[in-house]
Order: structure tokens, then sequence, then C-alpha cells
């Protein structure tokens, strides 16, 4: 039995169980008198001269009918205590898997949508399966009980094909399961493989590669393709388990009918054969196959994703301990500062295990008073490197050094102390101007603050907003001043690493100069990640990133001998530098 259908089964309530197959019993009811009652109103009432008593049975029929209502009723008060139990069960282990990784440093970028959209669609199938299989159990047992009290012969007729058809369907379902992840996994690397390709298409375009770039999504798609065929004959399989368990019993009990009037059954009581198979036995296969075929496999697959990315149900998240360095510079201790430079040694990154390479076996190194700027198309792998260069994420080869001490050997407290990360999206929190500035030093004097303050150009947002003791509401701040607030911030910082990730992209470029200037003569290694070609040009090194491949020079060599930064550069050749706006 696979991960998922454990979890399902070790979710129900034992008590909640018993209860919905308790109010389960009122709601068969009409199925259980359906063919009986037909049955005694077509040979004791109507075809005896018996009207009112035919009519009496019908009416008995719909009486069940009502108190099947009630029982329905029931029936989805007590689904919610076996749903959302199990709903909050998964809350907490991805709530608890991503907490767990991001203590030992790991981002976890799927944990969102696992907890939001994923979670979701468990907590509606699983309700859903609940539903389908107690209706299917409940109408068949109604069903059958049904049949024996009209003619136990019939059941002799129907009950072996519809139980073949049923065994042939469950058979089915591992194989159904197991492909339709094979569709999802083959669907994922085809939207990977054609990103990429979209992503790199001006420079595909512009040195007439397309053949090439159909070669590469060639196969992906094809992969696609031969997965969903397999997953359409899955589903022709069902519809011939169907057909054997639901219209085969029909066919047979037709044929069988004048065998049967011979045998002394009366018309009613085949009539009542037929009823039990018509209204019973096939819309409760019918449910099943179709319940299964589509709650059952989203089931299946969506909480296989979610327990995948933590361990076992119930079992706690794994913690992994983080490794301590048996190569420690002497006097080196764990409280102590990081010193300078960031060294990346065939460093590859992807964002899933079937994606393609972000960042493919790069090689960098850079030093004290190094400012390199990283350049390139969206979506090439710019802020995927500054997260990897600031330890938020970890490479799935190389190793990355800071201070000469691998990343992964560093504890949030050197971390913090190593380097310093301003994003675009800078966050400012409620508290004072001064509170938020000092967040990454608490000792900084006034005149230390002075200095950053005035070293980033940032002297009439700080009167305009009231001084020091001013406080912040991050709402009423706009974008610039946010970023303006961040960049006070990390410029106080003790970490003699700094990446700024489009972090002056709502400044003006004469503002944008100021502080990455600031930041080249404060000491220390920069990173800057280029919003405007103006940051590259300011730099001593630019790292060109493509799809592809990565190339480090100056901008003399860059611009001789890389034609993606040759075809950067051509917008802004007509125009100062200062007045460069984006490109990219």
């Amino acid at each position: 039995m696979s991960r998922a259908w454990r979890f399902g089964l070790a979710s129900l309530r034992r008590r909640s169980l018993i209860w919905l197959l308790v109010w389960s019993v009122p709601e068969a009811l009409p199925t259980a008198l359906s063919g009986l009652a037909v049955a005694r109103a077509v040979d004791s009432g109507f075809l005896a001269g018996r009207p009112l008593v035919g009519l009496a049975w019908l009416a008995a029929l719909v009486l069940a009918a009502g108190l099947s209502g009630a029982g329905s009723r029931q029936v989805f008060r007590r689904l919610g205590e076996l749903v959302e139990p199990m709903r909050d069960e998964l809350v907490r282990r991805v709530v608890g898997d991503a907490l767990d990784r991001g203590v030992r440093g790991h981002r976890d970028d799927g944990a969102l949508a696992r907890l939001t959209h994923q979670v979701e669609i468990v907590r509606d199938t699983y309700g859903g399966l609940i539903l389908i299989t107690r209706g299917f159990l409940v109408t068949v047992v109604a069903a059958v009980i049904g049949l024996l009290s009209v003619a136990p012969i019939i059941v002799a007729l129907v009950l072996p094909p519809f139980i073949l058809g049923l065994a042939a369907y469950v058979a089915s379902l591992g194989v159904a399961v197991s492909r339709q992840r094979a569709y999802i996994g083959a669907d994922e690397r085809l939207a990977s493989a054609a990103g990429s390709v979209l992503n790199g298409v001006r420079d595909l375009a512009a040195s007439g590669a397309e053949t090439y770039a159909m070669r590469l999504v060639d196969p992906p798609i094809e992969e696609q393709a031969r997965a969903e065929r397999r997953l359409a004959l899955i589903a022709a399989v069902r519809t011939l388990c169907y057909l054997v368990g639901a219209s085969l019993p029909l066919l047979i009990l037709l044929a069988a009918a004048p065998w049967l009037v011979n045998r002394g059954l009366s018309a009613g009581a085949i009539l009542g054969g037929l009823t039990y198979v018509v209204r019973g036995l096939q819309p409760a296969l019918g449910s099943l196959v179709h319940g299964l075929g589509g709650s059952g496999l989203r089931f299946a697959v969506t909480v296989a994703r979610i327990l995948d990315a933590g361990g076992e149900p119930g079992s706690p998240p794994p913690r992994r301990r983080v490794p301590v360095s048996q190569h420690r510079a002497p006097g080196q201790l764990a409280g102590q500062r990081v010193g300078p430079g960031l060294v990346l040694r065939g460093v590859t990154f992807r964002y899933g295990p079937q994606s393609e390479p972000v960042v493919r076996d790069l090689d960098l190194v850079l030093g004290e008073g190094d400012h390199l700027a990283v350049v390139g198309p969206s979506g090439v792998g710019k802020s995927t490197l500054a997260g990897l260069a600031c330890g938020l994420l970890r490479p799935d080869a190389g190793t990355i050094r800071l201070g000469g001490t691998p990343v992964g050997e560093l504890t949030r407290a050197q971390l913090a102390t190593a380097r310093v990360l301003i994003p675009q999206e800078a966050y400012v929190f409620g508290g004072t101007l001064w509170a938020n500035v000092t967040y990454l030093r608490h000792q900084a004097s006034v005149a230390e603050v002075d200095r950053a303050v005035r070293a980033v150009g940032a002297g009439a947002l700080v009167e305009r907003l009231g001084g020091y003791g001013a406080v912040l509401t991050p709402r009423a701040l706009s974008a610039g001043e946010r970023q303006l607030i961040a960049v006070i911030r990390a410029y106080l910082s003790p970490a003699p690493l700094a990446v700024l990730d489009e972090a002056t992209c709502h400044l003006d470029p004469g503002a944008e100069r100021i502080v990455e200037e600031a930041f080249a003569e404060r000491g220390g290694t920069l990173v800057v990640i280029a919003h405007r070609l103006s940051s590259a040009l300011r730099a001593r090194q630019i790292l060109v990133l493509d799809s592809v491949t990565a190339t480090l020079g100056d901008h003399v060599t860059m611009a001789a001998t890389s034609p993606l930064y040759q075809d950067l550069l051509g917008h802004w050749q007509a125009r100062p530098a200062d007045q460069i706006q984006p490109a990219f």
C-alpha cells in the first residue's frame, strides 16, 4: 500500500467513522427497498387487481427517500469530523518541514504551494473519496440484501460479473497512480525545458540556433506525449472494467429472464432485480470508478508529493547536523567574524530534481576590494547566484566559501557577520528609524550612523522623516524610501561581503550611483545584481550570465568578446551613463 493511502487510512477517526456508517443506513433505505417495492407493487398490487396496494408500496419508497435525506444531512456533518483533522495534520507537517529547513538554512520554495493549493486539493479529494467509498459499500450491501429478499437466484447471476469488474479495476489502480505521476513529471520537465529555451529566445534568434532549440525541447515533448498516451490507455481499461461490472450483469439478467420465468419467478421479481441492478449496482460502481479515477489519483499523487517533502507520516521532521570544520585556522572561534572574500568552485544549482540547472559548474573568486556586477536577461539566475553567495540556497554540486570557510559550516550568527544582502523588495519594520538602520549593528554610535547616511546620500530622507527617533509606518513609505533605509542598514553592517540584488531599482540613476560608489569605498567585497547597465560600467569586473554560460571580465573585455554584453550595451551607447534606464 502506498504512503498516500496509508496516510489516508491512518487519519480516519474510528468514532466519527462509525457514526458516518450509522447515518448511512437511513440514506441507503431507498436502494434497499427500491426493487422490493417495485416487485410487490407489481405482483401484489397492479397485476393482482389491487392498485391501492401497489400505490402503498410506492408510497413506502417515497417515505424511505425522505428518511434518506435526513441521513444524508447527518453524513455530511460527520464528514467534517473526518476531513478537518486530516487537513490540520497535513498543515502541521508542511509548516513543520518548512520551519525545519529554514532553521537549517535551506530555502523551501514549494512550501507555500503545498500549504495552500496542494493541501486544499487533498482536503477536497479526501472528503470525496470517503463519500464515494462509503456510498459504494452501503449501496452494494443494500442492493444485495434487497436482491436476496426478492429472489436469491438473481444474486448468483449478477454478482460474479460485478465482482470481476470491480476486482479488475482495483488491480489497475496501482498502475494508474504510477502513470499519473509519470505524466506529471514529464509535464514538469517539458515546462522546464521550454522555459529555458524561451528565456534565451533572443540569443537563440540572434545566433540562428532555432534548430538547436528545437532539439532541446523535442525529447521532453515526446516524453510528455508518451506519458499522456499511457494515461489514456488506463482510462480505456477503466471504462472496460465498468462495462464488465455494471453492464454485463444487466445483459445477463435480461437474457436469463425467460429461464427465470420458467423456474417460477414472477414478472415483479424480475423487474425488482432489474431495479436493483440499474438503481443500485450500476451507479455504485460508476461512482467508484470515476471517483477513484479522478479524485483518487489526485489524492494519491498530491499526498505523495507533500509527504515526499518531509518524512513518514507521524514522524518528526528530519534534522540534519551542520558539520563543523576540522581545519579551522588557528584562533578562529565559532563566534568570530568571517573574513572577506567569496569563492565558488564548480557550483551547480537547480530548483528541482527534474529541472535544468539555473547555475551550472560556475567558478568565481572575489577578494578584498573586488567590485563585481552581474548582468544578463531576466530568468538566467542572477538572483539565484545572490542567494547562493549569501548561503540562502545550497548548491547541488560544488563548494562555496565565505572568508575561506565553507558556507555550510557557518552558523547563522557567523553568516550574519559574513554577508549582507539587500533584495529588490526592501524590508522595513514598524518602529523608529534608528531601530531600523541599526538592526544589524546595535552598538553603532550616532556619528557612525551619520557617516553612513551621508555616504549613501540619505540625509534628505532622514530629515523628511523627522530624524532618527521618527516612528515608521512601512506602508506609508514609497518603495524607494524603503530601499534607501535598507541601504543604510546594510552599510552599517559589519559584514565584509555586500550583495545588492537590484537593491536600488526604485531609486533614480543619480541616487543609485551614490549608493554603489559608497559601498565600493566601504571596503570588503561588493556584488551588484545590475538593474541598469550603468552599474556594470562602474564595476571593476562584470559577470555576464545567459541560460548556458557565464563569462567574466572587465568592461573593455566584455564589450569586445561577449555578444550578449554587446547586445545589452548597444541600447545605451548613445546615452550618458547616469541616464541609463533598465534594459533587463
